[in-house]
């Protein structure tokens, strides 16, 4: 069997596809050199191509496990912290869309080469005692198309396509002021915003973490079919290095209000967890709660003194006030409940208030000095159940009826 050049050239590209990059085909400047065909040889040139590339994947790997047990989600340091409180006290906040996270500056907001930043940061840092509100600048990544857009929570506002020389006029009016930016394009928004920090020209873990969560979140979000609902952002510094992967959530509550909570020391297998309970059903992650818009770091603290580092809960030996209030509604709403309001079973809280009852009448009895006929009825009838009286009153009822009628029937014989 004769085998023609063309036969040769499509084995060689076929074994280039398998174990070469689509990119390095394109090399070959010079023509193939044709051989006669050898099953031997070809066994040892795909063996040796192959065993190329099993040793370059390998030397990836090598180096992805590093950076991740150095600056990814296995370093030594992760969880060793407690986060709560670690959020300094803030009222708002402002998200400037500008060029993505590659081409920051390690101080963006400080740049020289970035202007569109560094000249909203001086603006709010001059007008800091005009502001009545507390904010923080936060640069999200951004595009073409987008770069200049301004994102305010919580009042979910976005105002489009800002430029250097309005920067001024934006800060006076929106910002000071809180009125319409007459200058340019307002939106309000709708639904969840997370902000993951990904600035890896400030901290190399953010660089690593920050790209992993934005993929999976977008994963996990597309799954779910919530593309239109939830919107996922990188974004520069916020602060706590250390408690990467770092994230924050601006999402609705049921009356509306925006609440903004910050995580920390989250990984991709937390992801699930924070789209189902805290977006999905507005509950928050205690594990990997750092604090919150609007809260000082104070009563974040005085909020989480009942937990241990990381979040872990502690039985508490006793109830919060308002706590305490809401259980012993609970407990007795959780009783049967009989006609016209009285209750037909009995729970502890009953129990606990005929004791107080009991109590003070003694008390009462022993401050009279005396004990006469209805201070020791009184004290008799208070030591019986309700259902013990109402049952001794019938039948000493029926007594009494019983002697009237006997009486009369004496005195007509």
């Amino acid at each position: 069997m004769r085998f023609t050049g063309q036969y040769y050239r499509s084995l060689i590209s076929a074994a280039h596809h398998c174990f070469f990059p689509l990119t390095h085909i394109s090399n070959f400047s010079k023509p193939l050199l044709l051989v006669p065909f050898s099953p031997g040889l070809t066994a040892r040139f795909l063996h040796r191509q192959q065993t190329q590339s099993f040793s370059m994947a390998s030397d990836n790997l090598a180096a992805l496990s590093a950076d991740d047990e150095q600056y990814g989600f296995r370093r030594p340091e992760m969880y060793q912290s407690n986060l709560a409180g670690t959020v300094d006290p803030y009222d708002r906040h402002v998200f400037l869309r500008y060029k993505s996270p590659e081409s920051w500056a390690s101080r963006v907001e400080a740049s020289d080469s970035d202007p569109l930043p560094k000249l909203l940061a001086s603006a709010l840092k001059a007008r800091k005692n005009d502001t009545t509100v507390k904010t923080k600048l936060t640069v999200c990544e951004g595009s073409d198309e987008t770069d200049g857009d301004v994102l305010i929570f919580p009042e979910m506002i976005k105002c489009r396509g800002l430029k250097d020389s309005d920067v001024d006029g934006f800060v006076e009016d929106v910002l000071v002021n809180g009125k319409p930016w007459t200058s340019g394009v307002q939106e309000v928004l709708s639904g969840s915003y997370i902000f993951v920090c990904a600035h890896g020209s400030r901290d190399r873990r953010c660089g690593v973490c920050g790209p992993v969560l934005i993929e999976k979140l977008n994963e996990e979000i597309g799954f779910r079919g919530l593309n239109d609902q939830i919107f996922v952002s990188a974004c520069s510094h916020v602060g706590g290095h250390k408690y990467a992967g770092n994230l924050i959530i601006f999402s609705p509550r049921p009356d509306g209000s925006i609440t903004g909570h910050w995580y920390g020391y989250v990984t991709p297998e937390d992801v699930p967890e924070l789209l189902d309970q805290h977006i999905g059903k507005g509950e928050i992650i205690e594990r990997l709660w750092r604090g919150q818009l609007g809260k000082s770091s104070e009563e974040s603290d005085k909020a989480n003194d009942q937990k241990l580092p990381n979040g872990e809960e502690i039985k508490s030996k006793e109830n919060h006030k308002d706590g305490g209030i809401q259980n012993n509604k609970e407990n007795f709403a959780g009783c049967c409940q009989g006609a016209n309001g009285f209750t037909c079973c009995r729970d502890g809280s009953s129990e606990e208030s005929s004791k107080s009852e009991e109590k003070k009448l003694k008390d009462n009895v022993e401050a009279s000095g005396k004990e006469g006929p209805l201070c020791k009825l009184s004290a008799w009838v208070g030591t019986w159940e309700q259902t013990d009286v109402l049952a001794a009153a019938a039948v000493v009822g029926a007594v009494a009826t019983v002697a009237v009628a006997y009486s009369y029937y004496r005195r007509s014989g």
